[in-house]
Formats: structure tokens, C-alpha cells, sequence
């Protein structure tokens, strides 16, 4: 298992993909048969899901027959939900709404440690920093951000703005500033390194369906790299981007990974042990 892949990753990725739809809870066996696949051994399944329990992702409770099993918390659907709209890609109308989301911030001294949260999650929402204390990204941005804030309990200490950028300079060098679109880009080719010649073998044998345990295995890994992309990269207008930009490359790759083998994933994850 590549050191990307991190066995709770994949337990999250997981849920993100097959186990939210599970009429009741996955049963820990299950889990355990399901990470398998992926490289993720018993011992690591455990530990893992004890861990996204202890942050609030995982909720134990018992499955109809009785057996312990996992099912998502609330405001683990929430983060799954927001995610949707980033993983499988905004609506070309909401990347294109224009504008900007602004984020604005003060933090009393007596609680200067969620500062360091706060840029961290802002960070970690695709927000660029436009000046000390203002942070921007794409205005189609405005809901995930709102619920991340409120789940988190910070927004009180923020207020959001929607606004245009009149100047100076030309938007194109001011995003280039905001962001680090060389490291952005470098993300993307690693993507496409990693996962292009996966699709390139499954195009090779288009007239053969997909074994489901194979499709499985390389949905949830092309899953688990890519669903960390689109947080780093907040979808800016192509026309603020360098022309050689890797990014619709890397989503036509998923998309038609994600097209090819989701459904044909799936039955594995419903087949009887």
C-alpha cells in the first residue's frame, strides 16, 4: 500500500463511496473484508475505525443480526455531502457564477490557538490569502465553507463577504499570488502518473467486463487519491489558469474511472462473504 493511501483514508473513502448507501451499519467484518482488497490489513481496519470514532465520524451500533458495526455520524454525512459537490465536480454553472468568497477573521487572544485551526481548515477548504487575515476562494465555495465553520463552532470568530476583484492587477497574476498554482499543478500530474495508466489498461479491455473485485480495488484507490485534489485546488475559472493546466486532464481521468467502475465496484461490496 502506498504511503498515500493510509488506512484511514481508505476507511473514509469507503464510506464515501459504497458504505453511506448500507441500509444499517457495516458490520466490522465486513470492513475488514472490504480493506483487504486495498492492502489494508485487520489489525489497521480496527485501529482506524477507532480512531474515526474518537473524532466523531464513526458511531458504533449493531447491525440487524446483532453483529458490532460502524455506521456514519452526522456530521460525518454532512462532510461526505459538502465533499460530493467537490469530488464529483460543481456544476459548470456554479463554477461559473463569478465572484469571490471572502474570510475574514478575529480571534481574542485568550483563545489564539483557533487561529491556527481556523487557517488550517481554510487552508484545507481550497481558500488562498489574499492579504494578512483575508483569505478568498471561488464564491461557489460559500455553503461548504458556512457548514464547515458552524460544525466546527468558528463562526463566530469569522465573517464572510461576497465580492469582485477590480484591480489592480489583472485577476490572472492575483490568483498566482493567492495561490501556489506550480504546487497545485504537480498534485494533478502525480494524479495522472498514478492513475492514467490504470484507465489506459481498462480502455485495453472495454469488450470484457470488469472482474468486480478488480473494478473494487481500483475505484476506491483512483478514490482516495483524487478526493484530496479538488480541496487543494478550489476550481478556479480556466481563464484565470496557465494554458498548459493539468487539472481538466486529471478530471476527465477520474471522471472515466469513476464512469467505468463504480457501479461494477459495487458488486463486490454487496457480495455474500
Amino acid at each position: 500500500m502506498s504511503e498515500q493511501h493510509t488506512p484511514r483514508s481508505l476507511i473514509v473513502t469507503f464510506y464515501g463511496a459504497y458504505g453511506r448507501a448500507a441500509p444499517g451499519p457495516v458490520p466490522v467484518a465486513e470492513l475488514v473484508r472490504l480493506l483487504a482488497p486495498v492492502g489494508v490489513d485487520a489489525p489497521s481496519v480496527r485501529s482506524s475505525v477507532s480512531r474515526l470514532k474518537r473524532r466523531g465520524l464513526l458511531v458504533p451500533a449493531r447491525t440487524g443480526s446483532g453483529a458490532a458495526g460502524y455506521a456514519l455520524s452526522p456530521d460525518a454525512r454532512q462532510l461526505l455531502e459538502d465533499g460530493d459537490r467537490r469530488i464529483y465536480g460543481a456544476s459548470p454553472d456554479a463554477r461559473r457564477e463569478g465572484g469571490w468568497v471572502l474570510a475574514v477573521f478575529s480571534v481574542p487572544e485568550a483563545e489564539r490557538h483557533k487561529r491556527h485551526v481556523l487557517r488550517s481548515r481554510l487552508a484545507g477548504l481550497g481558500f488562498g490569502t489574499a492579504a494578512p487575515g483575508v483569505w478568498i476562494a471561488p464564491a461557489h465555495l460559500y455553503e461548504e465553507t458556512r457548514h464547515t465553520l458552524e460544525r466546527l463552532q468558528l463562526a463566530p470568530y469569522v465573517d464572510l463577504f461576497r465580492g469582485e476583484h477590480l484591480g489592480y492587477a489583472p485577476t490572472a497574476e492575483a490568483v498566482a499570488r493567492w495561490w501556489d498554482l506550480s504546487s497545485l499543478a504537480k498534485q494533478h500530474e502525480a494524479f495522472l502518473d498514478r492513475h492514467e495508466p490504470v484507465l489506459r489498461s481498462w480502455e485495453a479491455r472495454r469488450d470484457t467486463p470488469p472482474p468486480p473485485e478488480e473494478a473494487y480495488r481500483d475505484y476506491l484507490l483512483a478514490l482516495d487519491s483524487w478526493r484530496q485534489l479538488p480541496y487543494a485546488d478550489p476550481g478556479l475559472p480556466p481563464e484565470l489558469l496557465p494554458d498548459d493546466w493539468p487539472g481538466a486532464r486529471s478530471a476527465a481521468v477520474f471522471a472515466e474511472l469513476d464512469g467505468w467502475l463504480r457501479e461494477a465496484g459495487a458488486a463486490f461490496v454487496t457480495t455474500a462473504p
